[in-house]
């Protein structure tokens, strides 16, 4: 939506998992590759009035090179790096400011479940 932060996001191809989906979504819309990438246990559900469905999506947290270069596709007009104290304060969605809670607290501070979530990334 136009004048909004968002969450990379989309929908699965036929037979393909979520984790992958996830991890081409993020090459589609941005161009980067993950060093390390993680299941969150926050998911979030949204009704959809097109097609008058409740869809639930699990949520991924991915680690990028602090140089990376993004190539934006053209579902967006601008990026930035925000600290995750800020994404929250930045997401339209109520249902997307949960994960960076999750992030900051098990992914980045090595929580105790951090290795439990890590998801092996093959580029």
């Amino acid at each position: 939506m136009v004048g909004t932060w968002q969450l990379i996001s989309g929908g699965l191809e036929p037979d393909e998992t979520a984790w992958h989906g996830a991890l081409r979504e993020m090459r589609e819309e941005t161009g980067l590759a993950p060093g390390e990438f993680y299941r969150l246990s926050t998911v979030t559900t949204f009704y959809r009035l097109d097609n008058d469905s409740l869809n639930t999506a699990p949520m991924f947290c991915a680690i990028v090179e602090e140089d990376a270069a993004v190539t934006m596709n053209s579902e967006h007009t601008a990026f930035e790096w925000v600290d995750v104290d800020e994404a929250a304060s930045r997401l339209m969605w109520p249902g997307d400011r949960q994960a960076p809670d999750e992030v900051q607290t098990v992914v980045l501070a090595n929580g105790i479940a951090k290795e439990h979530m890590r998801i092996p990334v093959y580029r």
